[in-house]
């Protein structure tokens, strides 16, 4: 019990240092609020704000250029810009591109008459530098297309005018580079509004927005940049507030849990597994394995007699009980994890409810027990109170699970994932992974975590029995639920990714996942870094 003891208390220290080292995501309103913090509040000029915005675009400009080897003469830029601050921008790096000797010319879009303060006094500036300025579509053709028609405050979707010139952005040949966030793209959901533009890069100033890493956003950002303007974390303070999410891409050896030298298998945590039921002994042995792999002590899978041969010949590491025994099973582990293969019969629907009504042990809740929830109101009062009592709970549902959960459509679901994660979570008193393309960790209360890990070829079948073992694991070795979870799902990313450059995003199978977690914890890696 003190081991136990001695490493939660390690691990929320852990815990504690790395929140200071996190990557913040922003919506536009926390944005707005921390921009308008810094000028009005903390007395920075907007200019300054504005050059050192222009400055880093055209930092990555050079950069382009330097890469592709540009000649003088090829050196041609095409500067979009709308009448908003946004478009500022794009007078800003106009006129520095342009005293450096690139050709430069300027496409006005929008009503001039209707332009902000900070337009103008950058139209002003500009006006002393070689810029061409245009209000119709250049004929010619140019190396470099900047994109600066809206900010983050689009709201509406666009049409007429503004979606032509989009549509003509999209159809030039050259490099296409967006301001903050690419025109047409909601900066908070990600949605597209009717028409976008697809960049090639995207430079974001202060933190990175919720719609370049939501897709289908994501996928009109290109590569992201996030530069620093002057918009910091100085800026929380003083506004009172801190953004509602943020992302991991440090090494993950700083993230999981300390392990004792002197530790053994009892203090490294007990996962009791209630999966492989019917055909599916196959769920069970990936969740084990995971399991296994993220660093639990012992596992034990209570599962029918028919599948135990095949859950122990292919993971002999694996402990066995029957599916009457399950409360035997409750009395020896640290935590519960439900779900993988299980089925929807009215006698694995008794174990969910003997889990849920017996045991206050941390729990997984997965798959075929998330619809055996979504199905019953009674286990949904159930589950409700087991979180609102403190017991720590993480439901792992996809979007279609998600849907069924929350009684929402599921395009209402997809529309926003997130306003529908954060309030089942608020619902269920529970710690929620929206599994997907950019899984949302969610909580009752506090920072939420994007992961942006990943590849394709985790859309395969078992890959979510897989992340259940990790985050069981996490949990049996002393984290809480919220890190667990974050955590759990950030190893799976960094895993799918180790093992996708091995067998390739076609060939990735989930054993090769649950495998590749123990690869990446050996090597300690961080996005970006395998």
């Amino acid at each position: 019990m003190e081991a136990k003891r001695f490493y939660n208390l390690m691990y929320i220290c852990i815990l504690e240092r790395n929140t200071k080292t996190v990557k913040y995501v922003v919506d536009a309103r926390e944005m707005k609020l921390f921009e308008e913090t810094a000028i009005e509040t903390m007395g920075m000029p907007s200019l300054v704000l504005m050059e050192r915005a222009a400055l880093a675009v055209a930092a990555e400009i050079r950069a382009y250029a330097g890469t592709k080897l540009l000649r003088a003469e090829e050196k041609r830029l095409l500067v979009v810009a709308g009448s908003g601050n946004n478009g500022a921008d794009g007078l800003a790096i106009a006129r520095i591109l342009a005293s450096e000797g690139w050709y430069v010319t300027v496409y006005q879009a929008g009503a001039a008459g209707h332009c902000t303060r900070e337009w103008e006094r950058q139209h002003k500036i500009m006006g002393y530098y070689p810029v061409r300025m245009v209000s119709n579509w250049p004929h010619e053709e140019y190396t470099v297309m900047v994109d600066a028609l809206f900010g983050i405050g689009l709201s509406r979707p666009v049409q007429g005018e503004y979606a032509d010139i989009i549509k003509e952005m999209n159809r030039r040949k050259g490099f296409k580079l967006s301001v903050d966030v690419p025109s047409g793209i909601h900066a908070s959901t990600g949605r597209v509004m009717g028409e976008a533009v697809r960049a090639d890069l995207t430079v974001t100033f202060g933190w990175a927005k919720k719609g370049l890493l939501f897709y289908p956003g994501a996928e009109y950002t290109g590569r992201l940049a996030v530069r620093e303007i002057g918009i910091d974390r100085v800026c929380f303070e003083a506004a009172k507030e801190t953004p509602g999410m943020f992302y991991y891409d440090e090494p993950l050896g700083k993230l999981l849990p300390p392990r004792r030298a002197d530790g053994h298998k009892g203090t490294f945590g007990k996962v009791l597994l209630i999966a492989g039921f019917d055909q599916m002994p196959g769920a069970a042995v990936l969740s084990a394995r995971a399991a296994y792999r993220a660093g639990a002590g012992m596992v034990k899978a209570v599962c029918p007699d028919e599948n135990r041969g095949i859950l122990q010949m292919a993971a002999p590491e694996v402990l066995w009980t029957a599916p009457q025994d399950w409360r035997a099973g409750c009395e020896w582990a640290d935590v519960i994890a439900i779900g993988p293969g299980l089925g929807k019969n009215s006698r694995v629907k008794e174990i969910l409810t003997g889990v849920l009504t017996e045991s206050n042990l941390p729990i997984v809740l997965d798959a075929d027990a998330l619809n055996l929830i979504a199905g019953d109101m009674r286990l949904q009062i159930l589950t409700a109170d087991q979180g609102k009592a403190g017991r720590a709970l993480v439901l792992t549902p996809h979007e279609g699970e998600l849907s069924r959960l929350s009684g929402k459509a599921l395009e209402q679901v997809t529309e926003d994932r997130e306003h529908a994660a954060r309030i089942l979570s608020r619902d269920l008193h529970c710690v929620l992974v929206c599994k997907g393309a950019r899984t949302l960790v969610c909580r009752e209360q506090g920072e939420n975590c994007v992961n942006l890990t990943g590849d394709s070829g985790m859309g395969t079948a078992g890959s979510g029995d897989v992340l259940t073992g990790i985050i069981a694991a996490l949990l049996a070795q002393g984290a809480d639920a919220f890190s667990a979870a974050s955590v759990g799902v950030y190893l799976h990313g960094l895993a799918g990714e180790r093992a996708a450059r091995r067998y390739s995003s076609y060939g990735l199978t989930a054993g090769e996942l649950a495998d590749a977690a123990g690869e990446v914890i050996a090597g300690g890696a961080a996005y970006g870094e395998l």
